[in-house]
């Protein structure tokens, strides 16, 4: 059974030094948390407060049992603080990768003044047009064209890009200038990276 809620209970009474400043903290009523105490003690076997009309006092035992708990509640504290500052003040390792061109076009100029916004946070920058595996390969962002494969991961359009079929002049007077798209099955085509085109 989870006691969570009643050593939280009990370790902010005796922090805050009464029943209702607890309740208050904890968004909660006074009786509420006199409820969650007793049914402590009672799991417990032991009395862990003095109760009187004016104040609050330890027994022995709630002595001891305070100094344990006190430490969990401080770290979950600082648990969440550290979590905080690290969303408020970005460090540790970033690992992105993207295709080359991409890449040397419009990431790598943003580099050196993103790094200067954060300088706790050290960038690896991975170019590259091969199709990496972002858990596998430890990468926490990929900047990719077409569709996402993994639904797990998540994905945010950044922008849309048109393509167009092109061909020389000297190319086309040569070959013809295709109509319809079937008449592409006649051309010699340059597919790039991708190993077909999609048309919409």
């Amino acid at each position: 059974m989870n006691h969570w809620d009643r050593i939280e209970a009990f370790t902010e009474v005796v922090r805050l030094g009464s029943f209702s400043a607890a309740a208050r903290h904890l968004n909660v009523s006074a009786s509420h948390i006199s409820r969650l105490i007793v049914k402590l003690e009672q799991h417990l076997g032991t009395q862990l407060l003095y109760r009187t009309t004016r104040k609050v006092r330890l027994t022995d035992a709630g002595r001891v049992y305070y100094e344990q708990c006190r430490h969990l509640f401080e770290g979950f504290r600082e648990a969440e603080a550290a979590i905080n500052d690290l969303q408020s003040s970005p460090r540790g390792v970033l690992k992105i990768t993207a295709g080359y061109t991409f890449g040397e076009r419009y990431i790598v100029p943003l580099l050196n003044d993103f790094m200067q916004l954060h300088p706790q946070l050290e960038v690896h920058l991975h170019l590259t047009n091969r199709r990496v595996d972002l858990v596998e390969e430890g990468y926490d962002l990929a900047i990719r064209v077409g569709p996402m494969e993994d639904s797990s991961l998540i994905a945010r359009k950044l922008w849309t890009r048109e393509e167009i079929i092109v061909g020389s002049p000297e190319y086309l007077a040569k070959w013809g200038e295709p109509v319809q798209l079937q008449d592409l099955t006649k051309h010699e085509c340059l597919i790039g990276s991708r190993d077909r085109w999609f048309f919409f």
